[in-house]
C-alpha cells in the first residue's frame, strides 16, 4: 500500500458542534423551546446535569470562538441551524434576531477563511412542530421543506456545503431519548421506522431543494458510522455481522445514496411485523433526493462487536445502564437478526466508548468501494473529564493520541483510494453532552464551567489546541 505523507491540495481541516449544544439563549431574542431544551431540563432536573438554557454560551462568544478556531488554522467549521430560532414556531413567521445571528456567523467565519459546513437538522425539532405530531406524522415532510427552503434562500449565496440530517439512525434507535414523544409511541415497536421513513422523505425533499435553490450547493447527511464485526469465525457470527452492517449502516446509506431500501431489512421488517407503510410516489421522491445526494457526512467514534443472536432473546436497543461516566453496557438484540457483544481486543474510554482507529479505516474504504461517494468527517472524537490546571493549562494527551490515531487511519484509507474531503472532529470547544451534562468535555478549547455554576464560560487553549494547529499547519504530515 503507498503511504500518503501529507493529505491532498484543499482538504478541510475544522472541528465540528451543534446548536442546542453549544449556544444558549433558550430563549433570547424571540427563541422558542425545541425539544431538546425539554428533553435535557428533564435530564437536568433528574441528574443534576446542565441543561440548554446557557450551556457553553456560543451565542454570545461567537466572534471569540471563530477567532481561536482560526488561531488554530481551521478551514472548515460545521455547526447547525437552531430551527427554533429562525422560526419560532416551526413554520410561518421567521425571527428576525435568529436569521441575523446565524448570518453574523457565517460572515465571521467567512472573514477568517473558514469553510461554513451547515447542519439542517440536530435533534432539535421547534417544540410547535412536536406538537403537531413531530416525526409521527407525515406532515413533518412538508414542515421541514418549508424549514429547507427558508435557510436555502437566507444562507444560500454564503453556504457551499449543507448535511440535512444529523445521524438518522441514532435518531432512530434512541427514538425516545433524541426526539419528544409520547408513551405510545415509544412502546411501538414500529414507529421507528415508520418516523425513519418520514425522515427519508424529509431528507430528500431537503435535497432536492438544495440543488434548486444553492449555486453550487453540495447536499450531504451526516451518519453515525461503526462497522459491525464478528464475535468469532463461527459461521453463525459471520452472519450475524452481515445482518448487523446491513441493519445499521446500509439500509440508511442505500436510502440516502441510491434511492432505494436494502431488501434483506424490509423482508427482516416484515417478518417481524414492523414493516412501516409507504405511500404511492413516496419511493419516487426518495429516488429524486439520491440523485441530488454529492457526500456522506460520517460521525465515527466506535466499532461493534456481534454475536448470532441467543435464541428467544427479546429486542432490546443499546444503551449505557448509568447516565455518566462507566456503567453496564446493554447490547443490542434483534432477534433473529444478531447480538451485540464486548470485542475484548479493543480498549474503551471512561465512558464504556469501544476504542478502535482500524474501524475508520475500514469505513471510509467500504463506503468508497460500495458507493464510490466523497466522505466528509463530522464527527470523531474524545470525551473526556477533562482539568483545568491552576496556571490556566489543560494537558489531553489521551485526546491527542485518539485524534492522531484516527487521522493515520483516514491517510492509510486514502492511500487505498477513499475519497475523504475534511476533517471536523467533535468538538471545537467544550459543550453539552445530552447523556453526561458538561463535564464529558470533548473539545480543543476548555470553557470554564460546571453543571452547577455557569461561571463566565471564559475559553482556555488545551494542549489538543496547538497540537491539531501543528497537524492543520503541516496538512496532516506531522502528527507528533
Amino acid at each position: 500500500m503507498d503511504i500518503i505523507t501529507s493529505f491532498p491540495e484543499g482538504f478541510m481541516w475544522g472541528a465540528s458542534t451543534s446548536a442546542y449544544q453549544c449556544e444558549g439563549a433558550a430563549l433570547e431574542d424571540g427563541k422558542k423551546e425545541n425539544q431538546q431544551d425539554v428533553i435535557n431540563r428533564e435530564i437536568h432536573n433528574e441528574y443534576g446535569y446542565a441543561d440548554c438554557s446557557v450551556t457553553t454560551d456560543h451565542y454570545h462568544h461567537y466572534k471569540e470562538d471563530v477567532a481561536l478556531m482560526a488561531e488554530m488554522g481551521f478551514t472548515s467549521y460545521r455547526f447547525s441551524i437552531n430551527w427554533a430560532r429562525v422560526l419560532p414556531d416551526g413554520i410561518g413567521s421567521p425571527n428576525p434576531k435568529g436569521v441575523e445571528f446565524y448570518h453574523n456567523l457565517i460572515d465571521e467565519l467567512k472573514s477568517h477563511n473558514i469553510e461554513p459546513v451547515v447542519t439542517m437538522w440536530h435533534y432539535d425539532l421547534p417544540m410547535a412542530t412536536v406538537e403537531r405530531g413531530g416525526w409521527g406524522t407525515r406532515a413533518i415532510i412538508e414542515e421541514f421543506e418549508y424549514f429547507a427552503r427558508f435557510i436555502c434562500k437566507e444562507y444560500g449565496s454564503k453556504v457551499k456545503y449543507w448535511l440535512t440530517i444529523n445521524e438518522q439512525s441514532i435518531v432512530v434507535n434512541y427514538i425516545d431519548r433524541k426526539n419528544k414523544i409520547t408513551k405510545e409511541q415509544q412502546y411501538n415497536p414500529k414507529f421507528r421506522y415508520q418516523a425513519n421513513h418520514y425522515m427519508n422523505l424529509a431528507h430528500a425533499k431537503a435535497a432536492i431543494t438544495i440543488h434548486e435553490l444553492v449555486p453550487e450547493g453540495l447536499c450531504g447527511a451526516a451518519l453515525d458510522m461503526a462497522p459491525y464485526y464478528p464475535h468469532s469465525c463461527d459461521p453463525k457470527d459471520i452472519m450475524a455481522a452481515k445482518n448487523a452492517n446491513a441493519f445499521k449502516n446500509d439500509f440508511y446509506m442505500d436510502a440516502y445514496i441510491k434511492g432505494v431500501y436494502t431488501p434483506s431489512v424490509i423482508k427482516y421488517l416484515e417478518r417481524q411485523g414492523l414493516m412501516f407503510e409507504i405511500e404511492e410516489g413516496d419511493m419516487e421522491v426518495i429516488k429524486q433526493g439520491s440523485r441530488c445526494f454529492d457526500f456522506l457526512g460520517i460521525n465515527y467514534y466506535q466499532s461493534q462487536c456481534v454475536k448470532a443472536p441467543t435464541p428467544g432473546a427479546a429486542r432490546r436497543s443499546k444503551q449505557n445502564n448509568k447516565i455518566g461516566k462507566g456503567g453496564n453496557v446493554t447490547y443490542e438484540i434483534q432477534p433473529d437478526l444478531f447480538e451485540g457483544c464486548l470485542n475484548e481486543t479493543i480498549g474503551a474510554t471512561d465512558f464504556s466508548m469501544p476504542v478502535d482507529p482500524m474501524g475508520l479505516q475500514y469505513v471510509l474504504e467500504d463506503i468508497h468501494d460500495r458507493y464510490h461517494i466523497p466522505t466528509m468527517i463530522c464527527e470523531n472524537g474524545f470525551g473526556a473529564y477533562d482539568k483545568l490546571e491552576s496556571d490556566g493549562t489543560i494537558r489531553d494527551p489521551y485526546r491527542i493520541e485518539y485524534i492522531r490515531e484516527h487521522i493515520k487511519a483516514m491517510k492509510a484509507a486514502i492511500a487505498n483510494g477513499a475519497k475523504v474531503i475534511a476533517y471536523n472532529p467533535w468538538s471545537a470547544f467544550d459543550l453539552l453532552s445530552t447523556s453526561n451534562g458538561i463535564a464529558k468535555r470533548y473539545g480543543f478549547i476548555y470553557v470554564d464551567r460546571t453543571d452547577d455554576d455557569v461561571k463566565e464560560c471564559k475559553r482556555y487553549k488545551k494542549e489538543s489546541f496547538y497540537w491539531y494547529k501543528n497537524v492543520i499547519t503541516t496538512n496532516g504530515r506531522n502528527l507528533e
